[in-house]
C-alpha cells in the first residue's frame, strides 16, 4: 500500500479535524506498521482517508495498484482494507458470533462463498483471537478489551489484507496490553494480514512494530525501525519527551 496525500489541508472540508500536508510512504505486505505522533497530529484522520471514511482534497492511496481515495468506506473495505475505530461500536444486543457473521456477510471481500466456506473462516477467527468460548454472550455484557476484540474479529470476517488499527490498547491494564500485543502478531503470522497500527502505549508499538511513522501537525517527522525513531531528537522533542 502507497500512500501520498499532498496540498496544503488533505481534511480542510471537514471542521476541527488536523489537516495532512504532503504525507507520503508504503506499507509492505505482511507488514506490522505502527503510526505514533502527539495527539491531534492527524494519526486518525489519516486513517479515515486510507479506510474511504474521508475523502483526500489531493493525493493517491494505491492499493494493489488502484487509487482508493475517495471511493466510501464500504467499497474500500470490500477491496480488502478494513479498519477498526478506537472506541469500540459493536451491536450490544447481538452475541459475540452474531457480530462476526455482520463483517462476514456484509463487508467481506468473498461475497459468494459458500456458507461452509464462511463458517469455516469465522470459526477460525474466534479460535485465534481467544472468542470461542464467548461467541454465545451478548457483547453489551463484555470487558472493553473483549470489546475491541469483537471488533477486530468482525473486521478480520471482511477477509482483509490491509488491517487498520487506531489505538487498539487505550484504556487496558499492563495484562492486557501484553495479551493485545500477542494478538497483533498472531493475527499478521497466522493469518498473513498486513497491519497499519496507530498506538500510544510506546511498549506496545515499539514492541511489535517492525516500522514506525511519526506525526506531527500533520506531517510525516521520522520514519524508520522503532529504534531509530525512539533515538530521533525531532521524535523526543515532538513527541517522547526527555527523562
Amino acid at each position: 500500500m502507497a500512500v501520498v496525500l499532498e496540498g496544503r489541508r488533505v481534511s480542510r472540508r471537514f471542521g476541527g479535524l488536523p489537516a495532512l500536508q504532503d504525507v507520503s510512504f508504503e506499507v509492505n505486505k505482511g507488514e506490522i506498521f505502527g503510526l505514533i505522533g502527539p495527539n491531534g497530529a492527524g494519526k486518525s484522520t489519516l486513517l479515515s482517508v486510507v479506510s474511504g471514511m474521508l475523502r483526500p482534497t489531493s493525493g493517491t492511496v494505491l492499493f494493489n495498484g488502484r487509487d482508493l481515495a475517495g471511493l466510501g468506506a464500504h467499497r474500500v473495505c470490500r477491496l480488502g482494507v478494513a479498519r477498526v475505530l478506537q472506541t469500540p461500536r459493536p451491536f450490544g444486543s447481538m452475541t459475540v458470533l452474531e457480530n462476526v457473521m455482520v463483517g462476514a456477510l456484509f463487508g467481506g471481500r468473498d461475497r459468494t462463498g459458500a456458507d461452509a466456506t464462511r463458517g469455516e473462516h469465522m470459526s477460525r477467527i474466534l479460535e485465534l483471537l481467544g472468542l470461542r468460548e464467548k461467541e454465545c454472550l451478548p457483547v453489551a455484557g463484555l470487558t472493553l478489551q473483549d470489546k475491541r476484540t469483537v471488533e477486530m474479529a468482525r473486521a478480520l470476517a471482511t477477509v482483509p489484507q490491509v488491517l487498520l488499527l487506531d489505538e487498539p490498547m487505550a484504556g487496558l491494564d499492563p495484562a492486557e496490553v501484553e495479551h493485545s500485543m500477542g494478538l497483533v502478531r498472531r493475527i499478521r503470522d497466522e493469518l498473513g494480514v498486513t497491519i497499519v497500527w496507530i498506538e500510544h502505549v510506546m511498549k506496545a508499538v515499539m514492541g511489535v512494530a517492525e516500522r514506525v511513522m511519526v506525526l506531527n501537525y500533520g506531517r510525516v517527522i521520522a520514519l524508520g525501525s522503532p529504534a531509530e525513531v525512539a533515538g530521533d531528537e525531532r521524535v523526543i522533542d515532538a513527541y517522547l519527551g526527555r527523562a
